[in-house]
């Protein structure tokens, strides 16, 4: 797995955002961020497109979309056809969200998560690898032709 990761949000997900670069670059992962800078108030797409272009175009693996719910930020991602990303309030979605849907982005609630939860779903997303055989099959349903 690709040691480089994309992160961003909005205002509500910016501190697990902040705290989640600090962990994940310890753990010697290279972290972009696509913002935003501050938790005052900003519009999520702003910061989610950019982030979900660059893991389209290859330069990063995986992604962390962090905001209040989980839902703007993976609304928007999910507009793009080569992002498959789930809304994980539990580490063994963030689990399934792997094996079974190839998931390359991972939203986070983090107004209805603790930290430290977050910060396992992460780790957990980010070492857990698609099963691929009858879930290949599905995935590869899911892009519009």
């Amino acid at each position: 797995m690709s040691k480089k990761i994309a992160i961003g949000g909005d205002h509500a997900g910016f501190h697990y955002k902040q705290k989640l670069i600090d962990y994940l670059t310890v753990a010697g992962y290279e972290v972009k961020d696509f913002g935003p800078d501050s938790d005052a108030s900003v519009d999520y797409p702003d910061y989610v497109h950019p982030l979900c272009r660059a893991i389209e175009e290859g330069e990063y693996e995986k992604g962390i979309v962090v905001c209040g719910s989980g839902n703007g930020v993976a609304i928007t991602a999910n507009k793009h056809q080569g992002i498959r990303a789930a809304i994980c309030w539990q580490e063994d979605l963030a689990a399934l969200a792997r094996q079974h849907n190839d998931a390359n982005v991972i939203a986070v609630p983090a107004r209805f998560v603790q930290y430290d939860l977050a910060m396992q779903m992460v780790d957990t997303f980010l070492n857990t690898e698609f099963e691929g055989g009858r879930h290949a099959n599905r995935v590869n349903k899911i892009a519009c032709k």
